[in-house]
């Protein structure tokens, strides 16, 4: 009997072993599920309008819209496009239109088109608005702008907020990036938070929303505050990654499409927000994950970035073609990095470093100089200032201590809103 039961053992594990990771049942539930557990509470009895992508899904891939929509229990009437639509069927920037739901019926209002925040008209006759989208971590991303503006738009409208709860795939302890100072606000800088906020989108609702940092669409409005609700996870832990989770991954959009993107988002969105600078693998297959140039010498850049012993952080040789953009089909030489020791990395410098070995070894080829996306690259940092010091001496030990300076103040102040 016992030796049976050795072998019945043995063969479990083993089984697990040579299983995906995906086939596996996942160690974290995601709010929507555990609001489908808990009976849709919260909803029942109310008109509901819901905030989501093709991110929003259960462990098994069903659509949050399917879910509220197929509930007896829950009266689904309207849907909200943010950036890329409720299908994921608009392309990185381009505008969502008002229409209906071919799948539903559902009419659906654009959050990405000639208003970014809901209008009263769109708000009319509903008692809570849902949000379900998969976060990424930094604040550049618009779907938290999205989140914050339906959040001031339903406080003046007197209606109620749900965040449904998801994994931030940076994991719960990465913070970088200085606050955003005034006439920087922006769409992509909506929130006085830091560049990488190391909070679940939950988290992160109640603190805005407590904090008074909802300032509006131009970031110089009274601040309001919603009646919040935050359905959590179950199994989320602060030092899990996404693959850690056991979550399937589903692109929030196209330029996501796996967790490891999303790790990498802030490493290089920066640096790719200049043209004719470095080819970042946006219309490649390692979209954010390389630094790339037809006029590089790949070697040079790598032995230059190995000598700054950058902790966390290595690099690799490599040559490829974009299937699109600016660069489609010509032959790009540059690194790709890796992180080696995700802890000690800082996410956001390594893109500081490249820059800085690209201009000691090409002292010509500054992205700044021509000034074109300079308010672009500012309004993406917050501050004047990264663009100002950086620009002047590409000195990456200063602008490290200013890009920090506002972390251990903002790790004091979300401590309250931590629910994991």
């Amino acid at each position: 009997m016992v030796r049976n039961r050795f072998f019945v053992l043995l063969s479990f594990l083993l089984v697990c072993c040579v299983l995906p990771a995906q086939s596996r049942r996942p160690s974290v539930k995601p709010g929507i599920e555990v609001l489908r557990e808990r009976g849709f509470e919260g909803l029942r009895g109310k008109r509901v309008g819901l905030v989501t992508n093709p991110s929003g899904v259960d462990s098994r891939l069903k659509s949050t819209i399917d879910i509220l929509f197929e509930a007896p229990e829950v009266n689904l009437v309207a849907l909200f496009g943010p950036e890329h639509g409720v299908r994921g069927d608009i392309y990185a920037g381009g505008s969502v239109v008002d229409g209906n739901d071919t799948a539903t019926g559902l009419p659906v209002y654009s959050l990405y088109g000639r208003t970014r925040k809901a209008t009263p008209e769109m708000l009319k006759g509903l008692d809570i608005v849902v949000y379900d989208i998969q976060d990424v971590g930094s604040r550049s991303y618009t779907f938290i702008s999205s989140l914050g503006l339906l959040m001031r738009a339903c406080a003046e409208q007197g209606i109620e907020v749900m965040v449904l709860d998801r994994p931030n795939p940076l994991g719960g302890r990465k913070v970088e990036g200085n606050y955003v100072e005034p006439g920087c606000y922006s769409f992509v800088s909506q929130f006085r938070i830091p560049y990488i906020y190391g909070l679940t989108v939950g988290e992160l609702a109640m603190l805005i929303n407590e904090e008074g940092l909802n300032l509006g669409e131009k970031g110089n409005e009274a601040p309001l505050s919603c009646k919040l609700s935050v359905v959590p996870m179950e199994g989320w832990t602060r030092d899990m990654l996404y693959a850690d989770t056991g979550l399937p991954w589903v692109l929030p959009s196209p330029n996501i499409p796996s967790s490891r993107s999303a790790i990498c988002y802030p490493s290089a969105g920066l640096c790719g927000e200049f043209n004719n600078y470095l080819q970042i693998g946006v219309g490649y297959t390692l979209p954010f994950e390389v630094f790339a140039a037809s006029w590089l010498d790949a070697e040079a850049l790598k032995a230059r970035l190995d000598s700054y012993d950058i902790p966390g952080v290595a690099f690799r040789i490599i040559y490829y073609k974009p299937f699109s953009g600016s660069c489609a089909g010509q032959l790009l030489k540059g690194v790709q990095y890796f992180y080696t020791d995700y802890d000690r990395a800082e996410l956001c410098m390594t893109q500081f470093y490249v820059m800085r070995a690209v201009k000691e070894l090409y002292p010509d080829r500054d992205p700044f100089k021509d000034g074109s996306r300079n308010a672009m690259f500012d309004k993406v940092c917050g501050s004047r200032r990264v663009r100002e010091m950086f620009s002047a001496s590409f000195d990456c030990a200063e602008i490290r201590d200013f890009w920090m300076k506002d972390v251990d103040h903002w790790r004091s102040l979300s401590r309250p809103y931590l629910l994991y």
